[in-house]
């Protein structure tokens, strides 16, 4: 059998075609699914904590992912000066700490409060232990093989720009390291029980609220005498 086909051309096409078809499907039939299914009634601070450091780091690492994707030859011309390599991997490295961090106090939180774990499914664990592993394989690659700034766009960026235009070269990371392959792997794992999960509200937008009209909202106040 062939691993680098099945890993790197069939596998992420059909986490891509389940991830849009399911998420249709369950906007369409079952809309208010589509929730963060928010625990912050039931603890705070630690939510707070966990979740900010998580989706600050997360999103600051998925733009940069993103530019490397779309304009590698920006990469290219800002690492041509080693001392703006070394704090770009340095900035990627202590933004990869910092979503860590904030990931294991999110697992943290759902383990050890006892309200949030009764409210805790089976999807919310895989999606953090598929994060997880996402996550500590990126640290592992920018620890283990550095500049990772430097030849991702001219090894990953092509391969991924391949899928998208239909035409994979699964070549192109035949002969990287297994954990690279592995975070690689993570990421349309990741993709694969995004549209089961309750992440799947991140493709709402409230844009009906910026043409609305305003809502006035009245307090009703109760009769003298009466009992409210």
């Amino acid at each position: 059998m062939n691993w680098n086909l099945l890993l790197f051309v069939i596998f992420p096409y059909v986490a891509l075609a389940l991830a849009v078809v399911v998420t249709i499907v369950r906007w369409r039939t079952r809309p208010f699914t589509i929730s963060s299914l928010s625990s912050q009634l039931f603890e705070r601070r630690k939510l707070f904590w966990g979740s900010v450091s998580f989706h600050w780091g997360i999103v600051l690492i998925l733009l940069g992912h993103l530019t490397a994707l779309v304009v590698p030859s920006a990469f290219e011309l800002w690492n041509r000066v080693p001392l703006r390599l070394y704090l770009l991997e340095i900035t990627g490295l202590a933004l990869g700490l910092w979503m860590l961090a904030g990931l294991l106090f999110l697992i943290y939180r759902r383990l050890s409060e006892p309200k949030v774990r009764a409210v805790t499914s089976i999807m919310d664990l895989v999606v953090l232990i598929v994060l997880a592993v996402q996550v500590v394989t990126g640290l592992w690659v920018a620890l283990g093989y550095r500049f990772g700034s430097f030849w991702g766009p001219t090894v990953m960026a092509p391969y991924l720009r391949s899928l998208l235009l239909l035409e994979p070269r699964p070549e192109l990371v035949a002969n990287l390291p297994i954990v690279v392959k592995l975070h690689t792997s993570a990421f349309f794992v990741f993709l694969l029980v995004f549209p089961f999960s309750r992440l799947v509200h991140v493709i709402t937008v409230p844009l009906g609220y910026l043409t609305r009209p305003w809502l006035i909202v009245l307090r009703l106040r109760p009769a003298r005498g009466r009992v409210p």
